[in-house]
């Protein structure tokens, strides 16, 4: 299913600076929490130094997923430790910069707390969405890829919503540190793959370019890239474990560029 949302720049805050044409940044793959301390520690900061750039000049920001490593929430209880990215990215929404999170394959266990918590707007699906007069495909990527076929078999058993009722009854020391070792045996199978010339994420967005969309948005790979298919844009944004690369679309052109390390 995609979801469709036809949107206009909110009105503008008093303190952000008049513009015209709306701006919107986008980030992915980010995986907090796959590294030792100091190093997801340092992660985090870039992420919430970038979030804070993002403060009156951003009208959208979109999360295009495993923004964590393993994310599973309970009903009253989440992974610990992200305070400061929390309180960046309430910080932003309350300076008034809509943000978007599409659930990626390492956190879409996901309830309630983003939206009602944080006053994010939560997407499980792909997403088409128009900013300004430009049309967007936005999609984590996970299930496109040519070799990857076993996930696509596997993604609609993890996302069943009685196979996350049954883990729920895990206590939340054992369900999340599960989820945490099987994130871990996840992103390193991913990274030894070898997208070559085929890749199914490029034709898959040949195929929505084809249809109408200006520019096809995508994460999951971690390879930074930007390349212009037909009359359209197709970026995959990398990510934040090795490149601390990002998207920015200024009213009229999305780039492709990296955040300081």
């Amino acid at each position: 299913m995609v979801q469709s949302v036809q949107t206009a720049v909110q009105p503008e805050s008093p303190v952000r600076p008049l513009r015209f044409m709306p701006r919107a940044f986008f980030i992915s793959d980010a995986h907090l929490g796959l590294g030792d301390r100091e190093t997801e520690a340092a992660k985090e900061r870039r992420l919430v130094s970038f979030i804070g750039h993002c403060r009156g000049r951003a009208d959208f920001l979109f999360i295009l997923g495993d923004l964590f490593d393993a994310w599973f929430e309970y009903r009253t209880v989440i992974p610990k430790g992200y305070h400061r990215l929390f309180t960046a990215l309430e910080e932003l929404r309350e300076s008034g910069t809509v943000i978007h999170y599409l659930a990626g394959n390492h956190d879409f266990w996901m309830r309630d707390f983003f939206s009602a918590d944080l006053g994010i707007i939560h997407h499980r699906d792909p997403l088409a969405i128009s900013i300004g007069t430009t049309s967007f495909y936005l999609h984590h990527g996970d299930g496109l890829a040519t070799r990857d076929l076993g996930y696509a078999i596997l993604k609609p058993i993890l996302r069943n919503r009685l196979s996350v009722w049954l883990y729920t009854w895990l206590h939340p020391d054992i369900g999340i540190a599960l989820a945490r070792s099987s994130s871990r045996k996840s992103r390193g199978y991913t990274s030894t793959k070898e997208y070559g010339e085929t890749d199914g994420m490029r034709d898959f967005a040949r195929r929505q370019i084809e249809a109408g969309a200006d520019v096809v948005i995508m994460g999951h790979r971690h390879v930074p890239v930007r390349e212009e298919i037909g009359g359209g844009v197709y970026v995959n944004l990398g990510d934040w474990i090795e490149h601390n690369s990002y998207a920015e679309f200024d009213g009229t052109t999305i780039s492709l560029n990296t955040w300081p390390s």
